[in-house]
């Protein structure tokens, strides 16, 4: 199967949508409990949210298989995002509601974990890197945006209410300062949506990879409660409506960031 949907740009914005994708090996999903097979812990529409992106010139890749595959923004060295708090692993075993994702027996092996490192997680960041690299060779910079989704509240990984919109730069270490600023600045002038920066959401793996503002390649990672634009109970359904306000938050995000240059 295709583990990405790419389309390139040609402006310095790439867009990174991991963890949106549902589909499943047919090998996995029958190992699966039933609650997992519904994929619950899925970055719901937020492909949708940044469809925009083609028409505004930007590179846009989303991953197709569901973050229990692999998760393409976890360290696949293990190395915890978050020390101190609660890190799903690259090959999760619970859901965020910390119930089991596998039947009795049926959690990946190493063996297993490495296959699937090597089938899913380390092509997808070939490219990934590679359009990062195409991008800044064109314009001597590039700028990530990771996209990301959450139900607004998750007791395993935080306490109360999310913020509507999380920035994370890696405590300010992933892209230049003023473009942190930027992006900042665009979210707290928005009304009807609270937000945070370098929150409980720092930026996963790929923020922290990609990051590296020395070399022209500026990071951010936004994450979003999916309050904020959906109904979170399941189905989940996509309702545009709902979610238009969110979508013009997020083009003027993506404008903003676009009209920023280095020094």
């Amino acid at each position: 199967m295709n583990l990405y949907e790419l389309h390139r740009g040609e402006t310095p914005l790439v867009i990174d949508v991991p963890h949106a994708g549902i589909s499943l090996p047919p090998d996995v999903a029958a190992r699966l409990t039933p609650y997992a097979r519904n994929v619950p812990d899925t970055d719901w529409h937020v492909e949708k949210l940044y469809a925009f992106a083609r028409a505004a010139g930007a590179t846009l890749m989303t991953a197709t298989h569901s973050r229990i595959v692999v998760d393409l923004n976890r360290d696949p060295s293990g190395t915890r995002l978050y020390p101190g708090a609660d890190n799903t692993e690259l090959c999760p075993t619970r859901t965020f509601a910390n119930d089991p994702i596998y039947g009795e027996g049926g959690a990946p092996t190493a063996a297993e974990i490495a296959a699937r490192r090597s089938a899913y997680f380390d092509p997808y960041h070939a490219v990934l890197a590679d359009e990062v690299e195409r991008v800044r060779a064109r314009h001597g910079y590039a700028i990530l945006l990771d996209g990301h989704s959450i139900r607004a509240e998750v007791p395993r990984f935080f306490s109360g209410r999310l913020p509507d919109l999380n920035l994370g730069t890696a405590d300010g270490t992933s892209c230049a300062p003023a473009l942190q600023a930027v992006a900042a600045d665009v979210l707290a002038s928005l009304a009807g949506f609270s937000h945070v920066v370098n929150g409980r959401f720092k930026g996963g793996y790929v923020t922290r990879r990609y990051g590296r503002p020395a070399r022209g390649v500026h990071a951010l990672q936004l994450e979003i409660a999916q309050c904020a634009y959906m109904d979170e109970a399941s189905p989940c359904r996509w309702d545009p409506l709902r979610a238009a306000p969110l979508v013009t938050a997020l083009v003027r995000l993506a404008d903003a960031i676009v009209a920023w240059r280095p020094a």
